[in-house]
C-alpha cells in the first residue's frame, strides 16, 4: 500500500518525505513504535536526525525521495 508524501494519518511511515516532523514531540507521541524502542534510543534517533537535517546530510542521502509522490514502505492492507 503506497503511502503518499503528504499523508496526514500520523502513522510512523507518514512522514517519510517530511522528516523534520519526527523531531516534534507531539508527532512522535502519536506513534507506537517509540514505546517499543525506549526513550534512550528515541533520543539518539532524534539527535541524529536533527544533525542530519541541519547539516544537509539527510537531503543529500535522500534526494531521490523528493521526486516521489508515494512510497511503498512495506505496509499491507488485508481484507478478509
Amino acid at each position: 500500500m503506497p503511502i503518499p508524501w503528504d499523508c496526514a494519518d500520523g502513522l510512523f511511515e507518514a512522514y517519510w518525505r517530511r522528516p523534520a516532523a519526527y523531531l516534534e514531540e507531539h508527532v512522535r507521541r502519536a506513534m507506537s513504535v517509540w514505546t517499543k524502542v525506549g526513550p534512550e534510543a528515541e533520543q539518539r534517533a532524534v539527535r541524529s536526525l536533527g544533525d542530519d537535517l541541519d547539516s544537509g546530510r539527510w537531503a543529500e542521502r535522500n534526494s531521490d525521495l523528493t521526486a516521489l509522490d508515494a512510497a511503498d514502505l512495506g505496509l499491507r492492507l488485508l481484507i478478509a
